[in-house]
């Protein structure tokens, strides 16, 4: 039996008549075999949105070549779009802090073989989870992080990344607000987990703060990191609703399955090239 090359091709365009047809008869002609497609047209802002999956059993060009007409196709139509073989997983790097319960998921799904990713370093302000970290036989950093020396310490993660070839930051926890010259660099690609509450409670102690209250739902929200702190785009929401017998403690324990489940759900569909940003939110091409 051959084995095909998987590719997915993602991209996205100002919507005008036509535009998904141009781009799969361009696939077509140069033989390849499409086997899923998703797509979603914004009235909003009128940009159209697509993910197509194809392999290469017909294709009647080599590789580059086909690439070269997609760039010539995207010229005209104004297209954004990235193509990748499906083996070629993204690096990413994971930052945390103490808390190692989303760490943990992420790194057991990652040994698991269900989250289509290679974590090629961690960085920490703290030491507390590079014995777990060392055990996965990844490198860990740790890098603690005052008011004096926050600007060295995120040009080092920074490089960490570069060094590493990582294409993706993984906030686990990570409990340090990034600069917004941060955010900058890395807009799109960096996800943060934290807990949502209705009403939100900020600072310390959230599940305390929403234990007082009496809320009646809890959960987690993964979303990409931006200078407005806990308001990116939106990837990923979990919830589950509780009742006034809950403790804190109970609380917290479904809080942490909740924010670790979020974070690899989005981590995982970023790996597949599943989300598309769209302003201050995002489409996932499911």
């Amino acid at each position: 039996m051959q084995i095909n090359n998987q590719y997915v091709l993602t991209w996205q365009c100002p919507d005008t008549s036509g535009v998904l047809a141009k781009v799969t008869h361009n696939l077509f002609d140069h033989g390849a075999f499409i086997t899923e497609t998703s797509q979603y047209s914004d009235p909003y802002t009128d940009t159209f949105f697509s993910r197509i999956a194809f392999d290469d059993r017909n294709l009647k060009v080599p590789f580059e070549e086909f690439v070269s007409a997609i760039d010539e196709l995207a010229k005209p139509l104004n297209l954004i779009y990235r193509i990748r073989n499906a083996k070629d997983l993204p690096n990413i790097v994971i930052a945390v802090s103490k808390d190692d319960h989303c760490l943990v998921s992420l790194l057991t799904k990652w040994k698991a073989g269900v989250l289509p990713v290679n974590i090629v370093a961690v960085v920490s302000n703290h030491a507390d989870c590079q014995p777990l970290v060392e055990w996965h036989g990844i490198p860990y950093y740790h890098l603690p992080v005052n008011k004096e020396n926050k600007p060295q310490q995120e040009a080092a993660i920074l490089d960490v990344m570069k060094s590493a070839d990582a294409e993706l930051l993984v906030l686990a926890r990570y409990m340090q607000i990034l600069s917004d010259d941060m955010c900058t660099q890395l807009k799109g690609n960096a996800i943060n987990i934290h807990h949502s509450f209705l009403p939100s409670f900020k600072g310390a102690k959230p599940y305390h703060q929403a234990h007082a209250r009496g809320v009646k739902v809890i959960g987690a929200t993964a979303h990409y990191v931006t200078a407005d702190l806990d308001e990116g785009p939106i990837i990923v929401q979990e919830v589950k609703p509780i009742n006034h017998t809950f403790t804190v403690e109970q609380m917290v324990h479904m809080g942490h399955d909740l924010e670790a489940t979020a974070l690899c759900h989005a981590v995982k569909m970023h790996a597949q090239q599943r989300i598309c940003l769209n302003g201050d939110k995002t489409v996932i091409l499911a």
